[in-house]
């Protein structure tokens, strides 16, 4: 028998489950570039229900209860006398979601000897210290794919949303105003404009494809370059370098995977390189920027717009500067999680345990972190 803890979000305020403002969600049955949606045995979940709370537990009780094994939910995962942290030294698995992640530090996973899995329902595992799990043999894997094109949409959905300055437009609507020129006096046209996306994977890629027919000018830079006729296709131009793309666009969309080289890169110093009155709009990781550096630049006017999906800690302070600082579409982090999505990376995290349990091979795409070395997808994400 193996011990689960599952770290989830909390249920919705108004309780579980929900009224669905759909009877149902699309059927996808492949991703661009061809590779499948998970492949469980069965699921014991209706798609389109919220999987990703407490009470949702990713459609996974049924499995754990009818197979012995043991499994604990729980959203409250910090500090030291939190439910997790309670649960986690006799843990086999560790579940949980980029959205409301369970920090596997090292000192978490020292507590946690008989620890063999630690699983990401939804892509990233910067949450999970990977050199601490490659020397302890930890199984690290995530849904990859599951969410990209939730994520890109949701990307562009920012750009629209500060470029057009629709937040305090809708603001001045619901409030009871007709301030036209308060609204239109910080709107523009995104088109024309030069946009820029940083790290050109899936979903670097899918924003850049969902961009073009907007008629702006596309950038990327990205440590390997896409192939002539892509960069072609979408008629992008591509910088060798981080400093070298902000300088020359309007709009940044940071897609880059956490890790020494993008942690705190949005400092002082390279945000007064970028172009006055630019937008940021990052649902990678906060902690690719200096969230007091965002703060600053969107008081003294260098930056124009800062729309963030990402945070850290996530959940934030109450005065975490995010909250407050001027011009800002912020959302919780909620991106990658909307039905539809969860829908894949529930299958996803079955399809993953199925195999894991069976001692079959996991998908390459799912992996981070295999018999005590980057592998899969980790091998190419988090390997400079």
């Amino acid at each position: 028998m193996a011990k689960c803890v599952m770290v989830l979000y909390p249920d919705p305020v108004d309780g579980y489950p929900p009224q669905y403002a759909r009877d149902g969600i699309q059927v996808i049955h492949s991703y661009p570039g061809g590779s499948t949606v998970p492949t469980p045995s069965q699921i014991d979940f209706t798609p389109g229900d919220l999987l990703g709370c407490v009470s949702g537990a990713l459609g996974l009780r049924k499995f754990f209860e009818d197979a012995g094994h043991e499994l604990v939910v729980t959203s409250d995962k910090d500090g030291p006398d939190s439910e997790f942290e309670r649960e986690l030294p006799d843990a086999d698995i560790v579940i949980s979601q980029p959205f409301w992640p369970a920090y596997l530090t090292a000192e978490r996973i020292a507590k946690a000897p008989n620890l063999k899995l630690a699983l990401t329902a939804g892509i990233g595992s910067d949450h999970v210290d990977l050199d601490v799990a490659k020397e302890r043999g930890i199984t690290v894997a995530e849904v990859t794919y599951s969410n990209s094109i939730s994520v890109a949409e949701h990307a562009v959905m920012q750009i629209l949303a500060l470029v057009r300055n629709f937040v305090p437009s809708h603001r001045w609507a619901t409030d009871g105003g007709w301030n036209i020129a308060d609204c239109a006096q910080r709107a523009y046209d995104l088109e024309g404009m030069d946009v820029g996306v940083i790290a050109a994977g899936r979903i670097g890629r899918a924003v850049l494809r969902r961009l073009a027919p907007f008629d702006v000018n596309l950038h990327y830079t990205d440590s390997r370059r896409l192939p002539p006729e892509v960069e072609a296709e979408l008629n992008v131009t591509f910088h060798p370098d981080v400093q070298s793309l902000v300088q020359a666009v309007d709009v940044v969309s940071v897609h880059s995977p956490l890790y020494a080289d993008t942690r705190a890169m949005f400092d002082e110093k390279l945000l007064a390189s970028m172009r006055r009155g630019s937008y940021i709009v990052n649902t990678a990781r906060a902690e690719e920027t200096v969230p007091e550096a965002i703060a600053a630049a969107l008081r003294s006017g260098r930056l124009a717009g800062y729309a963030g999906d990402v945070w850290f800690p996530q959940p934030p302070p109450a005065d975490h500067p995010w909250r407050t600082m001027p011009n800002n579409a912020m959302t919780p982090h909620v991106s990658g999680t909307t039905l539809s999505a969860q829908a894949r990376y529930a299958a996803g995290t079955r399809e993953i345990l199925e195999c894991w349990f069976a001692g079959k091979a996991i998908r390459p795409e799912y992996l981070i972190v295999d018999a005590g070395q980057l592998a899969g997808t980790g091998a190419l994400s988090y390997q400079k």
